[in-house]
């Protein structure tokens, strides 16, 4: 057994598929069968499921998966740890970020680069669940989102709590004048105006309509969407009001848009960055989290 072999199993995994598998371990198709067939006949276990294409693991292979995942992870870190001791801090980092987390992750990194300037970063858009599987099986390094505080306990993370700001209101205040009258937004007046708003299947979206179906309240979401910039714009030219948690959005992103803070109940999930426990964590996540925890809003 040796380390290519795990490397190619745990890509495997992620790329469900050998051909997809081979290209990003920089072998041939031919070859990533043949050292996993080689590794199952030294483990002695069946591992993968095969038919005319990968279909999927065995209950073996599954156990095997969990060591090899930790094996690579450790393999990776050492490797960073070496060239970080070489040529300073370096290589990229994959951050797991939920939308409309309470940060301005480009602010945070812009922070970070000032220590770190040669650190990478490739981020991804995911739910809680998805963030939490990528931290447990290595595929992140970092998360930033809102969590449940016991979830954090039980799995151990290095957690840095974001301050939770409230929740405001951002709008054209030409084509929604009678808000600027209005220190602050209460859930009733919210709800009378045409809103633009993230996808349901996002927690602050979630959070949101719980606090208006409580109040009985049904508001007309004009629009829709996963991307928080084609939000931004609908509500810049006017088509409605975004809700947004403060802190989520860079001021200069914000010209000519009006902000009044929402009256509501504080969310029930707590907004975190987060990395594996010391010792599991990758030393380029650890340099990272250090720094970035520095530059947090108190």
């Amino acid at each position: 057994m040796d380390i290519k072999q795990l490397i190619y199993l745990t890509n495997l995994e992620r790329e469900r598929h050998f051909g997809r598998a081979a290209e990003v371990s920089f072998v041939s198709q031919p070859t990533l069968s043949m050292r996993l067939k080689n590794l199952e006949r030294e483990l002695g276990l069946s591992l993968i499921n095969r038919s005319n294409n990968f279909d999927g693991f065995t209950p073996e292979g599954e156990r095997v998966l969990t060591w090899a995942r930790e094996i690579v992870s450790v393999y990776q870190g050492l490797k960073l740890e070496v060239e970080s001791l070489k040529h300073g801090v370096n290589g990229t980092l994959r951050l797991g970020v939920m939308p409309q987390c309470s940060v301005a992750l480009p602010a945070l990194l812009k922070a970070v680069e000032a220590r770190y300037p040669q650190l990478d970063y490739r981020v991804a858009a995911m739910s809680a669940d998805q963030l939490l599987e990528a931290l447990n099986s290595h595929t992140v390094d970092g998360g930033i989102g809102f969590f449940e505080l016991t979830s954090l306990r039980e799995l151990h993370f290095q957690t840095a709590l974001l301050k939770d700001p409230g929740v405001e209101a951002l709008f054209n205040p030409a084509h929604f004048p009678a808000l600027l009258e209005q220190e602050n937004i209460s859930l009733a007046t919210l709800a009378c105006q045409p809103l633009c708003l993230a996808e349901p299947t996002r927690y602050f979206r979630r959070y949101l309509d719980g606090q208006l179906r409580e109040t009985g309240l049904i508001p007309r979401v004009i629009v829709e969407s996963a991307s928080i910039m084609q939000l931004l714009q609908s509500a810049q030219v006017g088509l409605g009001v975004m809700v947004s948690p403060r802190g989520h959005l860079l001021p200069e992103l914000m010209q000519n848009l009006a902000r009044r803070p929402i009256e509501m109940a504080p969310m029930g999930r707590q907004a975190a960055l987060v990395i594996a426990e010391p010792g599991r964590a990758s030393p380029l996540a650890q340099h990272f989290f250090d720094e970035a925890r520095r530059h947090l809003p108190d």
